[in-house]
């Protein structure tokens, strides 16, 4: 089994310039937390607060992992990456048989007073791992063999989170692959092959019931999406009160703290899924395209480090954290402005929960690395 501690050369010496920090990577992060922590802020009224101290203790824990990451050498990851991905499936089973359940998905494991969600966790160790299996498998990365076991490599944690259920999490993880795949330089034939089949499954359990490919709920969404036995109670209930958040917001906004649908309670678990729409109406049109102009910074951080990144294991990270946030970000906004279905996907730094939050500045952490050991780019 692989080694768990480090060896020589495998984390950062005390030699390394901080110049070499992105630091305009850092501080788009640091723009989107307080983003995040605003809008909580102006969603908690006097009886829950809590949420806010609580999610503000999450940032600060979420500095551990991030300093983690950015400390250690990324092709350490490589050493104990088995250790990674079985650490992964045990969380993800030990959800299905002990986890808390929550509005009919069994998510999270409590520990104490913190509630820990596996599936997160199972996100950036199956792209350490994944880029992994890819990097040692160079010289055969176009053989059937190689797609194959990738594929399955995923698959097992994809179809665990599948299982609690969590379509959202599911579809991260699979973009997750496709993406990794691509870079990695899998054939495309097969890649769409078997995008296509998934597509296929999921269509026939949308239309037929019978197959219980996706779970009542999650169909009733997709239909809802698609405009067929939608009423607003029920599955498009949530777009449209978002929709109306954000024509209330205007251009300028009703300001900070003055959000009239946020504070009458329209839009339930407004902080997690639809923390944007706080934003849209407290910040207009004005706040809501700065804060996506700042998503869009942040993102161009990232893809300079894929341009950037030599070494194949560099880019696969690197394109790897680009995907599962890039598609939280935009199937999330695509969920509030009604262009996809409801399916359980939060906004990167912004929504609410300590897990997710973990993850993204885990990522942010493993990009730092990745750059600090990269020659500088001039752009």
């Amino acid at each position: 089994m692989a080694s768990v501690f480090p060896v020589p050369g495998y984390v950062t010496d005390n030699r390394r310039s901080l110049a070499k920090v992105d630091w305009y990577l850092v501080l788009a992060t640091l723009l989107l937390l307080l983003v995040g922590l605003m809008s909580l802020y102006s969603k908690c009224s006097a009886n829950n607060l809590p949420y806010f101290r609580k999610q503000l203790m999450n940032v600060g824990l979420g500095f551990v992992p991030l300093a983690i990451f950015a400390t250690v050498h990324p092709k350490f990851w490589q050493r104990v990456s088995s250790l990674l991905y079985g650490v992964s499936l045990f969380f993800l089973v030990l959800v299905l048989v002990h986890g808390r359940h929550a509005k009919g998905a069994g998510r999270w494991i409590q520990f104490g007073p913190i509630d820990f969600q596996p599936s997160e966790l199972a996100k950036i160790f199956t792209i350490l791992t994944l880029a992994t299996f890819y990097t040692f498998r160079q010289d055969r990365i176009e053989k059937p063999s190689t797609f194959f076991y990738g594929l399955l490599h995923v698959m097992i944690p994809t179809l665990l989170i599948f299982k609690q259920p969590h379509l959202g999490g599911a579809m991260v993880m699979f973009s997750m692959w496709f993406a990794v795949s691509l870079i990695a330089g899998i054939p495309l034939r097969s890649m769409f092959i078997t995008v296509g089949l998934a597509v296929s499954i999921i269509g026939m359990g949308l239309y037929m019931p019978n197959i219980k490919v996706i779970q009542p709920y999650q169909r009733e969404r997709l239909m809802a999406m698609l405009g067929i036995n939608a009423d607003n109670k029920g599955s498009k209930y949530q777009p449209e009160q978002a929709e109306i958040a954000f024509g209330v917001g205007g251009v300028l906004g009703t300001g900070f703290g003055h959000g009239e649908r946020k504070v009458n309670g329209f839009i339930p678990e407004q902080w997690n899924d639809f923390a944007f729409t706080i934003v849209g109406e407290e910040g207009g049109l004005v706040g809501g395209t700065l804060v996506l102009l700042t998503f869009g910074f942040f993102f161009y951080r990232v893809w300079l480090t894929i341009v950037q990144s030599a070494e194949p294991y560099y880019k696969m990270l690197a394109v790897g954290v680009f995907a599962v946030l890039a598609f939280h970000t935009v199937i999330n906004i695509a969920m509030v402005v009604q262009l996809f279905p409801v399916v359980g996907i939060w906004l990167p730094f912004i929504s609410y929960g300590g897990t997710a939050i973990w993850l993204c500045m885990s990522c942010v952490g493993l990009l730092i690395g990745i750059r600090r050991r990269e020659k500088p780019i001039l752009f």
